[in-house]
């Protein structure tokens, strides 16, 4: 969720934040005796405004500007605070004032690091609680100075090789086996593709692969560049299935040993190539050019020369995919989400995509949004992630956990309520006449 920082002195009287980042599953408590368990959300006599203590005051202020949703806020005095005439859907339990005067500062940062940092409970659903905070209010007016403040200080930083490289570590390179506890066998960090509503997640991640392979069509004896491979699941999957040659990037070195290990234990060497190196590096000559979950990583003021890269990649009758988190409008990624689990990320509008491709005179063949599809593999997520949460808190500690439960259901939230979207484009150089005149190719098997 996205809240926006305010001052104590002047909360009551500024604009709304955007929201907050995310509490936590009611599950959480499943492990203690019965008499232990918070109870169930019932309705309660809310103390009126002018019995309200200055730190009650404050908090019901924050609730307007989150647009009211039907939440209950239970203070370290036991004061509660709540829209008047709504039963809340989920209690948010704020441990001292301390913590309360933190998250009126800086709401997007402080309020899921609070939960975090266990100075913060939640009963009840996560998922819909962020979901009922993302759809509660409109979007703010202009910024206080105290949040311009707060903002300068947040400006995206430009994604050089270096940084690049330290970015990527944070996040991918804190172990394959913790992300083998919740990915799935196919080892797929990117949203799956659900043919069907059953589908399970390794059945759609497969038909994900599918698709985008039959997406850029494709042929036995092609060759094939992919920036930013992963645990090589899509490299392997085109060369296996479709009969390719591939090079994939990667700057990750836990992934791109896992992926090197992988091919080998399938007998793939001699098809699939996995370099440890940045996409700007990428040299040669391809038939196609893929990159899916890495747009994301790249920053904007790079966008142009990955255009290059893939100009200087394909050759005339080239094609071309890239599959990203986005957003219906240019905005940035919720700056905790940032700080905490991906820095240097950023989830570009389909506008902001065209920085790519009209600069080199690309054709755009294909737009497809499969913002239900993330949402889907979230889910699918969270629940293995919740059942080997025991594990995890072995290898990391509570904050850990907490944390990244946080990530993954606020993310699930993003998707549900169209805060997020997932953009797959396909594209070609402008005098490539070979493309499809219809989508048939895409559904028939």
């Amino acid at each position: 969720m996205n809240a926006r920082n305010e001052s104590v002195e002047s909360a009551a009287r500024r604009e709304r934040p955007p929201g907050l980042p995310a509490p936590e599953l009611a599950h959480e408590h499943a492990h203690e005796p019965a008499e232990k368990r918070p109870q169930p959300l019932a309705e309660r006599s809310i103390p009126s405004p002018g019995t309200r203590s200055v730190e009650g005051r404050l908090l019901a202020s924050l609730l307007g500007y989150l647009g009211n949703p039907p939440l209950e806020f239970v203070l370290w005095s036991g004061e509660r605070i709540a829209p008047a005439g709504a039963t809340p859907i989920a209690r948010v339990r704020i441990s001292s004032r301390a913590t309360l005067l933190g998250i009126l500062a800086d709401p997007q940062v402080r309020f899921p690091d609070a939960y975090s940092e266990g100075r913060l409970e939640i009963e009840g659903d996560l998922v819909q609680l962020l979901e009922s905070v993302y759809r509660a209010g409109l979007p703010g007016p202009q910024p206080s100075a105290l949040q311009r403040l707060v903002a300068r200080f947040r400006r995206p930083h430009v994604n050089t090789l270096s940084r690049a490289r330290e970015n990527i570590h944070h996040h991918y390179d804190i172990g394959n086996d913790f992300y083998s506890l919740w990915l799935g066998e196919t080892m797929a960090y990117t949203c799956a593709y659900y043919p069907t509503p059953t589908a399970s997640l390794d059945e759609a991640q497969t038909a994900k692969m599918h698709h985008v392979c039959r997406k850029v069509r494709l042929r036995s004896g092609e060759s094939v560049v992919e920036a930013g491979c992963g645990w090589g699941t899509l490299a392997l999957h085109m060369a296996r299935h479709y009969g390719v040659k591939v090079r994939a990037f990667n700057i990750s070195r836990e992934q791109v040993a896992y992926a090197r290990a992988r091919a080998a234990r399938e007998g793939l060497t001699s098809q699939v190539e996995f370099i440890e190196d940045d996409y700007r590096n990428i040299s040669g000559r391809y038939d196609a050019f893929v990159s899916v979950g890495m747009l994301e990583h790249v920053g904007l003021a790079n966008y142009p020369a990955l255009g290059e890269v893939i100009a200087r990649s394909l050759g005339p009758n080239g094609r071309g995919l890239i599959h990203s988190i986005g957003r219906n409008r240019p905005a940035p990624l919720q700056p905790w989400i940032v700080k905490r689990i991906f820095p240097g990320a950023y989830p570009p509008s389909l506008a902001e995509m065209m920085q790519i491709f009209e600069p080199r005179d690309f054709s755009v063949l294909d737009v497809e949004n499969l913002r239900l599809h993330y949402a889907q593999t979230l889910r699918h997520w969270l629940e293995l992630f919740e059942a080997a949460s025991g594990r995890v808190r072995e290898m990391f500690d509570e904050r850990f956990v907490r944390m990244w439960r946080m990530y993954l259901a606020g993310s699930v939230a993003g998707f549900t309520t169209g805060a997020l979207q997932l953009f797959q484009v396909v594209f070609a150089p402008r005098d490539n006449n070979d493309v499809p005149m219809t989508r048939e190719h895409l559904y028939s098997r």
